[in-house]
């Protein structure tokens, strides 16, 4: 199985006060067990460990780098999905989404993604099914 994950998912796995922490954990335990190839954008990266810095120390960056990096497949964002998440996000004209989610909606379109692991109701308005069900 191959599905995106997101940065809510990143930061719940790794956070134990984050409120979706257990579910995560639990979640993620499902699908590295099941051999899940779970894909991120650069952005997503960059949006998680910017986070994982300011909100957990340097020691969780050192962890996520350690053990979390490798499991991952990375979509390195090209001018062109730069431009359509841009559109996206202009069009939709929510406040609450970010450019980031837009990105990753176009990748997923463009990768034929349609399964993601995510705690952001973003992903599913969208029309993407999210992992874990009925969360976020």
């Amino acid at each position: 199985m191959i599905l995106f994950i997101d940065t809510s998912a990143l930061l719940a796995v790794l956070n134990s006060a984050d409120q979706w922490h257990h579910d995560a954990r639990f979640e993620w335990e499902r699908l590295l067990g099941d051999g899940a190839n779970l894909v991120c954008t650069d952005y997503v990266l960059l949006e998680t460990l910017t986070l994982v810095q300011s909100r957990l120390g340097t020691g969780a960056v050192r962890l996520f780098r350690e053990e979390v990096l490798p499991i991952l497949t990375i979509k390195w964002v090209d001018v062109d999905f730069f431009r359509l998440g841009l559109a996206a996000l202009v069009a939709a004209d929510k406040r609450s989404l970010s450019l980031v989610d837009c990105v990753s909606f176009e990748v997923m379109r463009a990768m034929g993604l349609r399964t993601a692991f995510v705690f952001d109701k973003h992903f599913r308005e969208a029309g993407f099914e999210c992992l874990p069900k009925g969360k976020g």
